[in-house]
């Protein structure tokens, strides 16, 4: 992990910035969904307007310190990503919307991370495979080791994508609404409203082969 540059340091409301490997890794690591966004060129001799930026969301999964995406060999985005082009990677975990007492000043409280980089393309069989356990792992824990490996067909049809964590930082913001002085005297409720991701009750496929009990790993994740 790098200092901070430039493009990642925090210039909105700097001390909510953080830079260190702990705090990005411990946010990245409680979150299963990112967002990558890349802007595609220009074809040649296209003229003005500028490169179309896009944001696709994708699973993903941390080791070390680099994160692994992937998805269909097709997607436009992987193909871009896999061409040298710069993408910037993002997660975000909500925490609760912070109730103030003016308007301007609702937000919420939040942990993000930002990753910015050139990402590699993982053609070797056994790192691939490697790299879709740590994204499968990273959704359910337990859960790579309980089903049929990819065929090398399916391996084909994935790419999947490292990106180092060379240049990011975490944005993070806690506590109550920050009104203005001559406001907290206003006769409305201001405060925090709590935000929890829960796992609800697991459902089974219809076409379930009776009499298959629930994996102990999921039936934990359920009860939690």
């Amino acid at each position: 992990m790098t200092q901070p540059t430039p493009r990642t340091r925090v210039a909105r409301i700097p001390d909510r910035g953080h830079y260190d490997a702990a705090t990005i890794y411990a946010i990245l690591d409680a979150a299963h969904l990112c967002h990558v966004g890349f802007a595609l060129p220009q074809e040649d001799g296209a003229p003005p307007p500028p490169p179309q930026p896009f944001v696709t969301p994708t699973l993903f999964g941390r080791d070390g310190d680099q994160v692994y995406f992937h998805g269909s060999a097709a997607s436009r985005m992987l193909r871009h990503a896999a061409g040298g082009f710069p993408v910037c990677l993002e997660v975000t975990i909500e925490d609760a919307i912070v109730l103030a007492r003016s308007a301007f000043h609702h937000s919420m409280n939040y942990r993000s991370v930002v990753v910015l980089g050139t990402a590699e393309l993982v053609t070797e069989t056994a790192q691939k495979l490697r790299a879709l356990e740590i994204i499968a792992e990273n959704v359910v824990p337990g859960r790579w080791a309980d089903v049929r490996a990819p065929y090398e067909q399916e391996l084909k049809a994935t790419s999947v994508l490292r990106l180092p964590l060379n240049e990011a930082s975490a944005k993070i913001r806690t506590g109550p609404p920050k009104d203005e002085e001559e406001d907290y005297s206003l006769p409305i409720w201001a405060g925090i409203l709590p935000l929890r991701q829960t796992a609800g009750e697991l459902q089974p496929d219809p076409r379930l082969t009776p009499g298959i009990e629930i994996p102990e790993y999921l039936r934990k994740l359920s009860i939690g």
